[in-house]
């Protein structure tokens, strides 16, 4: 049974079907865009027992796979692809023809963010992928690893010491690539905010507290105050999904 969710703000809707979640996170109709989808616990918490997936339920996880639906790449660090065991980026075949019936690739493009390339190119995240993924990484990363990682993805250095983010975003909206939806994790976060490079957060509050050490949703050695403004929020049990946007 799908899990249920309702609409509370700005209007009230209840059992929302997909397409009115669709509708409801739609990206603006031009324009670059990069959205970054987290969960977190009542207390802050990123994660439980160190990954991400443990705090979400089925609604999360079901506005979790739609958000990829009309992305064009989904973007995420190196780290959260091994932490959280990332497979080759594929949409279901119910997605794949919803995006083709729109004229999008069946599935999207994977693009991944590291400074020391620090990938398995034989890993499924290359050998299965359905798109030629893209790895950014900065000029001072190791050559051979990049040699390695050439063969299976497109390797684009932005920035020298450390990844430019505003950078990557320019890089994929310069070949099509301007829906851009990204899984993090908090390090990736934390410096796209430093970075100004985030126009959108969908956050999902899960009704749990966790205490313990877990990150934050975002981690940078310096703070970075981005004012964001409600856009909307729905509900499924307890839970809250919300959505805000950089003011």
């Amino acid at each position: 049974m799908t899990a249920r969710i309702d609409r509370l703000w700005p209007d009230q809707a209840d059992d929302l079907n997909d397409d009115d979640l669709l509708d409801d996170y739609a990206f603006p109709p031009h324009g670059p865009w990069l959205r970054m989808n987290f969960v977190t616990s009542l207390d802050g918490a990123a994660t439980r027992e160190g990954r991400s997936g443990g705090l979400g339920d089925d609604a999360d996880r079901r506005v979790f796979e739609l958000l990829r639906r009309p992305a064009h790449a989904v973007l995420v660090a190196a780290g959260t692809v091994r932490t959280e065991g990332y497979a080759a980026m594929r949409v279901d075949q119910g997605a794949s023809a919803w995006r083709m019936d729109r004229g999008l690739s069946a599935h999207p493009v994977f693009a991944l963010v590291t400074r020391s390339l620090d990938l398995d190119p034989a890993s499924p995240v290359f050998a299965d992928a359905p798109v030629r993924p893209i790895v950014y990484t900065c000029e001072r990363g190791p050559a051979e690893r990049r040699a390695a990682l050439a063969r299976v993805a497109d390797v684009v250095a932005c920035g020298e010491d450390e990844v430019d983010l505003p950078a990557v975003k320019a890089d994929l909206a310069g070949r099509g690539l301007t829906r851009v939806h990204s899984e993090g994790g908090p390090s990736l976060f934390g410096a796209m905010l430093a970075q100004g490079a985030v126009d959108e957060l969908c956050l999902t509050l899960a009704p749990t507290l966790e205490s313990g050490d877990g990150p934050r949703i975002a981690s940078s050695g310096r703070a970075s105050p981005t004012d964001m403004r409600l856009v909307g929020a729905l509900r499924a049990g307890d839970e809250l999904l919300l959505r805000y946007r950089r003011r």
